[in-house]
């Protein structure tokens, strides 16, 4: 391999090379996990829709979404007929800043299942959950944390279903005291959300330490995975 495709191979960036057919040709190690989220067959779609009319290289900004990946744009490139690569650009790396979490060393699982017990009792809801299951016991105050989560499960009360996502933010850290940590979110989305409990749920998320973000379709927790 040479230094070129070392570059390549270790971008924080994934990249894919298709055949005209949709076939995978080749792909970095960054792509291999972006594919564990999204079908080959959606990446070549974005691709072949956003090349350029004819040969060459054609950067795209636009907002994507797969599973823990958050991207902002592409670029789409092709020499010949028979070869068309993509490369997506991660969100960069979080800044908070917050003071470091403190607390103690909490099962975000149990947490997480108390809440969603709490808001199903007399509810129609259907609640659905997608847990990554390798988050460790992190430090957190977990009345407060409770009262954040049920809070936004409030704000999603006249939706039909509510999603639960838990995943790795691959990539970011946040750092406290020189130390870095990574990043996992908490993501509930839903068809109806109460905007009135916005500024609810950004001051729970602060009295906390953690960043909220709000998008069209789901409220997202970012926190740092402090195990010690």
């Amino acid at each position: 391999m040479t230094f070129e495709q070392q570059w390549i191979e270790y971008d924080y960036n994934p990249f894919v090379l298709f055949s005209s057919t949709g076939k995978i040709i080749s792909l970095n190690n960054e792509a291999q996990y972006l594919l564990g989220s999204v079908d080959k067959n959606t990446l070549f779609e974005i691709a072949t829709a956003h090349a350029s009319t004819s040969f060459g290289f054609k950067t795209t900004f636009l907002e994507l979404e797969f599973g823990r990946y958050r991207l902002f744009g592409i670029t789409v490139g092709y020499e010949n007929e028979s070869e068309i690569g993509i490369r997506f650009y991660q969100q960069p790396t979080l800044k908070f800043s917050a003071p470091k979490p403190t607390g103690e060393l909490i099962n975000v699982y149990t947490l997480i299942d108390l809440c969603v017990s709490t808001s199903s009792i007399g509810s129609e809801i259907i609640f659905f959950k997608e847990l990554d299951p390798t988050i460790p016991e992190i430090r957190l105050h977990p009345d407060n944390f409770i009262k954040l989560l049920n809070k936004i499960y409030q704000g999603y009360k006249e939706s039909e279903n509510i999603t639960t996502k838990l995943f790795y933010r691959v990539g970011e850290h946040i750092k406290f005291e020189e130390k870095k940590y990574s990043l996992f979110t908490i993501e509930i989305s839903g068809e109806e959300f109460c905007k009135k409990f916005v500024s609810e749920i950004e001051l729970l998320a602060k009295e906390n330490n953690l960043y909220s973000l709000f998008k069209e379709s789901s409220v997202s927790i970012n926190i740092p995975m402090i195990t010690d």
